[in-house]
């Protein structure tokens, strides 16, 4: 249960003064539903206003207030034209006070002649005149209150930063004085204030960068002590060891032999295994390295050893690749493998259920579908995750549970990970990486085209497909959008259709899973040449054949969003090519840098440090559109300088000081529960 304490701040905001149904919407907008939210919704800047008793040129470009007494009105002639009212300051100097469409009695109401006012706002010069736009008008008693630096707010649509100022103010008011968590020498090395004291300083002076690490930190520190506490209660509860002896594995014809990396991580994953507690392993890899062999010889050494695997993967089409995949790879091995996904109904779903029930399915594969409550096991010892970065530790968990010993996990992943976020998100897990390709598999040529070569690109298409071969076109938007230059999926699709006929297929995020499963394994089988398509092709079916990639906008993309992308087409033993068309004209230095490093390498490592350092964690883990939460304080910038230390603190409290049961325990519960990351404490409580 949340800690009293803390319930002042998880209120809605609807409790907060002012606050009613018609400003709660731009609030919820932003994402702001409590008083917490809130008060973890910090400055993205700041604006600094400088005092002045009368008004000088060289304050041009400076953000002033000043008393000013309004002199004249010269009203425009139509109600489109500006208002301007021209006041004098105390040495007699003039400036004009302009109001644009907001007709000439709110300037004359607000600015009545002869009657000082404060007046803050930015002094330009226009012609002849120095001027002040749209300035804030306040009494002098108001104008004492006014702040010499003003944090600035990201804002929606009804809300102001003035009014967004003062609802973070009440929250502010309302954050209690918590117990200390951090590490006492910790705490003293880097000078940082309290948790109260920070959070309260920073809405002061967003330049406040102690007070900002000192957030961050905590939030990484949360985050941490809870990995660590799943991993403690995982690895507290007696697995079951699992001792392959090999002859299912030894059975395999494979096309190949395996790269030392894969040889490496299964012999990681060997000895995992073999232990009571239960394995909890993240394996990295590029689209491509051989994570699906990785995971078949890991299911493999638990059959051998008795029990069942299942292999869950986020979307009906990759689940069913897979199973494709496994079932050619088994052929002549005595294993039973079946898939399961929420389009199995009937008697195939039967049959499914009490085959796993009964033992006779060694190996299920599938979506969510597969630890839903009427899904039960004989005896599952392994549970592979495909596609990490769309499951949360909740989903996780949910498929662990579905035996009676915590089955071993493997969790795979084709998004390359940096070091800092692979111990950020994936702290309670031991990480393995496949940074080898398996023989024949050729590197990428990459080519960076400006768009406005587009008919040079599609003639390039036309004879790429005549020879044979099949094509991708990835789109950023699925429609066409008036605040946005971005081709539309839609659009292109009908374009290309008038070239090339009905080769071309369609595939969007908006469409349904059967419409989508429906085009992609008709451009699987080669009835369709050309694939145009949004970022859903990021995961998707292995189609060999399909060669080529144009990427329209690649400016517009991540760097680990486009080299997943590319690894699309680098599925078969051939030459394969991607064209990056960037926007014509100008490139700004960030993207210029961007798209020279994805020609240079292939190295999805690589690639997604410099992305990290770019983008930010949410956006190479595909969390923004995942729904898995980000970090809402901790920057890039402040996981790569702090998480080290915040997971050997988080290590320490478990390991040294008692975990949540001593008395620094009971301070960093409260800070679980501050930062949500309390579903480790239900799970502790639980396990």
């Amino acid at each position: 249960m949340r800690p009293d304490i803390l319930n002042p701040l998880f209120t809605e905001v609807e409790a907060l003064k002012g606050v009613g149904p018609t400003l709660a919407k731009p609030l919820a907008r932003l994402g702001l539903a409590r008083a917490i939210d809130l008060l973890f919704h910090l400055p993205t800047g700041w604006v600094d206003r400088k005092a002045v008793n009368e008004l000088d040129e060289g304050d041009v470009g400076q953000i002033v207030t000043v008393t000013l007494t309004p002199s004249e009105y010269r009203m425009g002639g139509s109600p489109r034209a500006p208002s301007r009212v021209v006041a004098l300051d105390p040495a007699g100097n003039a400036v004009s006070l302009v109001f644009f469409g907001s007709g000439s009695g709110y300037a004359t109401k607000l600015l009545p002649l002869g009657e000082p006012r404060a007046i803050s706002g930015k002094l330009d010069r226009y012609d002849q005149w120095l001027q002040i736009v749209h300035p804030e008008v306040m009494t002098a008693e108001e104008a004492k209150g006014l702040p010499a630096r003003e944090a600035v707010y990201a804002l929606s649509e009804g809300l102001t930063n003035k009014r967004l100022a003062a609802l973070v103010a009440q929250a502010v008011a309302r954050a209690p004085v918590l117990p200390e968590w951090i590490e006492p020498s910790l705490l003293a090395k880097h000078g940082w204030p309290s948790w109260a004291e920070a959070i309260a300083r920073i809405h002061a002076d967003p330049a406040d960068g102690k007070a900002r690490e000192r957030l961050a930190y905590d939030e990484l520190f949360a985050n941490q002590l809870a990995l660590m506490l799943v991993r403690a209660s995982s690895r507290a509860r007696r697995g079951l060891p699992l001792q392959g002896d090999g002859r299912l594995r030894a059975a395999l014809k494979l096309p190949y032999r395996p790269t030392g990396a894969q040889t490496r991580t299964v012999a990681e994953i060997e000895g995992d295994m073999a232990q009571s507690a239960p394995m909890l392993r993240l394996l990295q890899g590029d689209v491509g390295a051989g994570k699906t062999l990785v995971a078949l010889m890991a299911l493999l050494i638990a059959v051998e050893a008795g029990a069942q695997g299942a292999l869950l993967a986020p979307t009906e089409i990759l689940a069913r690749q897979h199973y494709d995949n496994l079932s050619r790879l088994l052929a002549g091995v005595p294993v039973n493998v079946a898939v399961l996904t929420g389009r199995d109904k009937g008697r195939t779903r039967e049959s499914t259920l009490m085959g796993l029930a009964d033992g006779s399915i060694h190996i299920l594969v599938g979506t969510h579908a597969i630890f839903q409550e009427s899904v039960s096991y004989k005896k599952l010892g392994l549970a592979v995750v495909d596609e990490q970065h769309r499951f949360g530790v909740a989903q996780r968990m949910l498929l662990t549970q579905k035996a009676e010993r915590p089955p071993h996990l493997l969790a795979m992943t084709a998004t390359p990970i940096p070091r800092t976020l692979t111990l950020s998100q994936y702290g309670e897990m031991d990480a393995s990486q496949l940074d080898e390709m398996p023989p024949g598999r050729q590197p990428i040529e990459t080519r960076v085209i400006s768009d406005d070569r587009l008919i040079e690109v599609v003639d390039g298409v036309a004879r790429h497909l005549a020879a044979g071969q099949q094509a991708y076109w990835v789109c950023p938007l699925v429609e066409d959008s008036e605040v946005s230059d971005l081709a539309a999926a839609e659009s292109r699709a009908a374009a290309l259709s008038s070239r090339f006929g009905g080769g071309v297929g369609l595939i969007h995020g908006r469409m349904k899973g059967p419409e989508k499963d429906a085009v992609m394994a008709a451009f699987q089988r080669g009835e369709l040449g050309l694939l145009v398509a949004t970022t859903v092709i990021e995961v998707g079916v292995d189609v060999p054949n399909a060669t080529l990639m144009v990427i329209e906008h690649a400016d517009r993309f991540g760097l680990a969003q486009l080299h997943q992308l590319r690894g699309r087409v680098g599925r078969g033993e051939g030459r394969s090519i991607c064209l990056l068309l960037r926007t014509a004209g100008g490139l700004s230095e960030t993207a210029r840098a961007r798209l020279a490093l994805l020609r240079e390498t292939n190295d999805g490592f690589r690639i997604a440090e410099e992305d990290l350092r770019l983008r930010g964690a949410g956006e190479i883990l595909g969390t923004r559109q995942s729904g898995e939460a980000a970090f809402k304080l901790a920057t890039p910038e402040h996981s790569a300088a702090l998480i080290e230390s915040a997971t050997q603190d988080a290590r320490l409290l478990v390991d040294r000081d008692g975990g949540l049961a001593g008395p620094r325990g009971q301070a960093a519960r409260t800070a679980l529960y501050l930062f949500e990351r309390d579903a480790a404490v239900a799970l502790i409580r639980s396990g």
